[in-house]
Parts: structure tokens; C-alpha cells; sequence
């Protein structure tokens, strides 16, 4: 009998794979480093460890690419249901702990975590002085990715980034954001009934420049069609991926732009040169996403509370009425 063949298999470690699922679903070798919070030559050296253990390959590397070999996407179902069974088992025994520091992983979107989240954290450090926290600025698709995999307990984003399921996660009414046309200050659409009589060339040509979000979501999609629908003559000037950023080109007068009243709470200057009307839609509803299990346990049932309580005292920015020229029709749901 050939003994080499009954020899026991070395054991896999729990680090390693968390280190191969954050790498499998990482664009780069650097992207899961920065996840995992350790320096990429660790990470490399063991990943090279594990595949030794195993005995093949996992990942076919290339340059600024790391693609899954058969092996490795055999394995990477069966990584993540221990991974998920041993983060079950900790936040089971999470109740019968006691006297230990803990972290809170969260992510979340720009917007919710610069305006929601500063005030609700020092009110949970102050009953909860032991807790720290890891904190994500992510896209909604990402934060999704992230829950599933249990790498965060806590996701902060709007409803229309959703599915109708909830994706098996507990969603928490946090406030209602309503959307704005931001436009120069100089631009003064409160008498507008039809743009191309009531304004100024330059106005108009100034109106008809959308500056628009490339998220590459279906909310970028419905938006799109809005402004098809309402601004029909417009030209796309500028594509972005952070509303602060084109807040800075509408008072600029580069164009104008559709966006969550609450991405312009950003200090006492961001609305200076600025103007906010309303718009006829449907406003995003902003959400916290949690395991359903979490939400009866501390810390996080007093998170939730702490952010809630948070979100009633936020005050979003004065909005002048809708424009003659985009009132009526049926809501826009974004």
C-alpha cells in the first residue's frame, strides 16, 4: 500500500482562505491586500502557501489580472460557506461575551456615510466605549458583495439600489432623501414655462448641458431617461462618479445635474453659486441592510437605534419649487 497516499492533508487555515475569497473577488492582488488590512507580499506569500497545500493552482495570473483555474473555483464556494459558518458561530457567541473590544464593519455610500454617520458613532461610543470601527466607501454593488460574504454587518444605501427581496437582509428605514436639479446660480428657471422662448441663449445652451453619474447601475439608467424625456435638445458634458465632484461643475456653469439633496450637505460653501429646484420623483429612501440575526444583538441594536435617532435631525438644503417647465406628468421613480 502506497503510505504517501493515505498521509493526513495539511490543514488550511482560516487566514488563508479569507486571503484566497478576498483575492477571488478583488480586481488585484492589491485591491484584496487593502481589504484584508496586510501588505501584499504577505497576502502573496500565502496564497502561494495555500496552493502548495492544495497541490494545484487557483488563480492563472496575468498582468493586472488573476482569473480563477478549475481548482480554485471549486473551492471557492466551499471557502465561503466556512467562512460564513465560523462568522455565524462568533456572532452567535457574540451575546455571551463580555469586557472585549469589538469592531462594527460597515460600508456604505458617500453621501450617508459623510452626513449620518460622524454624529451616530459618537453617540455609540458613548454607551458602547469598547467599539471600533472599520468603515467602507463603496459602491452600492460592492456593499451588496460585501454583505454576502459577511466581510460587513452593516450596509448604508438608498432603496433604489435594492432588489424587491432585500436580498435576504433585514433593510431599516433610515430618512427620506429627495432629488434636485442643481443648476448655476445664475440660471433662474422659476418663471420658465418653455426654455426656448422664456431664456437667454447662453441660459439655454447652459440648461441643455446634463452632467450625469456613470455608476453603471439601472438608477443610472432611469436617470438617463429623465433627462431624455424632460431635456430632450441636452448634451452630456461630463460623466462622474462622485456627486461632490459635479457639484463643483454645476457652479462652475458647466451644466446642470440631477442629485440626492442630501449629497449636497457638505458645509456652509457648497451651495454657494447654486441653485436647487425640485424635480416631479419619486425620492430614494435610505436604508441600513443587516443580517436579520444581528438586529436583536448589542451592539448593533443600539447602533441602529443611535443611527435612526441620528437621521431625525437631519435638515436637507431649502429646494425652490419645481420649474412650470417640469411640473406635471406622472412621478419619476429613480
Amino acid at each position: 500500500m502506497n503510505t504517501q497516499s493515505m498521509r493526513p492533508h495539511p490543514d488550511i487555515s482560516l487566514h488563508q482562505l479569507k486571503i484566497f475569497t478576498a483575492v477571488a473577488h478583488a480586481a488585484t492582488l492589491t485591491e484584496a491586500a487593502k481589504q484584508l488590512g496586510i501588505a501584499q507580499p504577505s497576502l502573496s506569500q500565502q496564497l502561494s502557501r495555500l496552493e502548495t497545500l492544495v497541490g494545484a493552482r487557483l488563480f492563472n495570473r496575468r498582468p493586472g489580472e488573476m482569473e480563477l483555474t478549475e481548482a480554485g473555483l471549486y473551492l471557492l464556494p466551499k471557502a465561503e460557506h466556512v467562512l460564513r459558518g465560523m462568522r455565524d458561530l462568533e456572532d452567535g457567541l457574540m451575546e455571551y461575551t463580555s469586557g472585549r473590544r469589538m469592531t462594527i464593519r460597515l460600508a456604505g455610500i458617500t453621501s450617508v456615510l459623510r452626513v449620518l454617520l460622524p454624529p451616530a458613532l459618537r453617540r455609540l461610543q458613548e454607551i458602547f466605549p469598547d467599539i471600533d470601527f472599520d468603515i467602507q466607501d463603496m459602491a452600492p454593488s460592492d456593499i451588496f458583495e460585501l454583505l454576502y460574504d459577511r466581510r460587513i454587518a452593516v450596509g448604508l444605501l438608498a432603496d433604489n439600489s435594492i432588489a424587491a427581496s432585500g436580498g435576504g437582509f433585514a433593510q431599516i428605514p433610515l430618512f427620506t432623501d429627495s432629488h434636485v436639479l442643481a443648476v448655476p446660480g445664475h440660471l433662474d428657471l422659476s418663471k420658465v414655462e418653455k426654455p426656448e422662448r422664456d431664456l437667454p441663449a447662453d441660459q439655454l445652451a447652459t440648461l441643455n448641458q446634463s452632467i450625469q453619474f456613470a455608476f453603471g447601475s439601472q438608477h443610472t439608467k432611469r436617470v438617463q431617461n429623465w433627462y431624455e424625456r424632460l431635456f430632450p435638445g441636452h448634451t452630456i458634458v461630463a460623466q462622474c462618479r462622485s456627486f461632490e465632484i459635479a457639484t463643483e461643475l454645476v457652479r462652475a456653469g458647466t451644466g446642470v445635474c440631477l442629485v440626492p439633496a442630501l449629497s449636497l450637505l457638505h458645509g456652509a460653501e457648497t451651495l454657494k453659486g447654486i441653485r436647487l429646484y425640485a424635480v416631479n420623483a419619486v425620492p430614494r429612501h435610505i436604508m441600513a441592510l443587516i443580517p436579520s440575526q444581528y438586529q436583536h444583538i448589542e451592539p448593533y441594536r443600539t447602533f441602529l437605534d443611535t443611527l435612526k435617532d441620528t437621521a431625525q435631525t437631519i435638515a436637507l438644503p431649502e429646494v425652490l419649487p419645481i420649474p412650470p417647465f417640469l411640473d406635471g406628468g406622472p412621478q419619476a421613480q429613480f
